[in-house]
């Protein structure tokens, strides 16, 4: 039996990742953890796994990695921590409904540092799309506003959260940027360890205990690994290799609709109308943005096919 290739589904490999991303939620919720403790060993554990794989079989390209694009991996990794940081600190300050609706406008600083940085084309369809998208997430925000009332925010939990959307957008920039040159796993080996680094930094100066947890928190830091971190991190930065940056970004918005899945099921929380209504336009702004994204590409295919008949026309004259 032939095996597909993933290199030619790289959709299907999003859709994948968000789905393993989707868990996070959960797992988080079963942890009784500090939340920066946790996000610091899903990932140092990630990086246990990926990173043999880096060093034994891609040691020379390890090697021949730029200054440069390993200044800008450790510069993503770091940003990643600082989201992780910054959104889980805002949520202590400010309300739920809040905090994921600001660190959820992340689309919009992607679609502006792909235009401006990378020279990625934003059409007018696809910031319909990144609108639609957004609009969703905060309805779904808004569905457990009576649990956190929008009058308890504060202005520097907004602020947090906001930080949280600007430095996950400037890791998937990089991460779109830097995977054009560079493999899977040297890149992510770079990232997941200065994030760890980052994060470990953090939980020491916040005085946190490392080592003493129960051993059901250490399976759950081990499932935020190889869930969310291996199959959902780790799949997004294969996929930022073959698609653009704007339309990974707004297909993260799916996320929340698999936690809400994923938390009818296993945490018998069961979402509101607002909260359902508002995934399904998520879906919607997705749709979208990924048809918008085929749409040009058949374009520029058809472009070029018109251009070499041309060619071959002119040559047979």
């Amino acid at each position: 039996m032939r095996v597909p290739d993933l290199e030619t589904t790289p959709y299907v490999a999003l859709a994948f990742a968000i789905f393993a991303a989707s868990t996070s939620a959960i797992l988080v919720r079963w942890s009784h953890a500090p939340s920066s403790v946790a996000a610091f060993y899903r990932v140092l554990f990630t990086t246990a796994m990926v990173a043999p794989i880096a060093f034994v079989w891609y040691r020379e390209e390890f090697a021949r990695l730029s200054s440069r694009d390993f200044g800008f991996a450790v510069l993503a990794g770091v940003a990643l921590a600082v989201h992780f940081a910054a959104w889980f600190e805002s949520l202590n300050h400010t309300s739920v409904a809040a905090s994921v609706t600001l660190v959820q406008t992340q689309p919009i600083f992607v679609a502006l540092g792909a235009a401006l940085v990378l020279g990625e084309r934003v059409s007018a369809e696809t910031v319909a799309g990144i609108a639609i998208a957004i609009v969703g997430a905060t309805a779904m925000s808004f569905g457990d506003a009576g649990q956190a009332p929008l009058s308890d925010a504060t202005t520097y939990g907004n602020a947090l959260a906001l930080l949280g959307a600007v430095t996950v957008a400037g890791y998937v920039l990089a991460g779109r940027s830097i995977r054009q040159r560079v493999s899977l796993f040297p890149y992510v080996t770079v990232v997941y360890t200065a994030c760890a680094l980052t994060l470990g930094l953090l939980v020491g100066t916040q005085g946190h205990e490392f080592v003493a947890y129960p051993a059901r928190e250490w399976l759950l830091f081990l499932g935020m690994a190889i869930g969310p971190g291996v199959f959902g991190h780790t799949v997004v930065n294969w996929v930022l290799k073959h698609l653009e940056s704007v339309v990974v970004s707004v297909t993260w918005l799916g996320e929340p609709v698999g936690a809400t899945i994923l938390a009818l099921f296993l945490l018998a929380e069961v979402p509101d109308a607002i909260t359902v209504v508002g995934g399904l336009v998520v879906l919607a702004g997705i749709y979208v943005t990924t048809i918008e994204r085929e749409r040009r590409k058949g374009v520029e295919t058809e472009g070029v096919d018109l251009e070499g008949e041309a060619e071959e026309t002119s040559t047979e004259r």
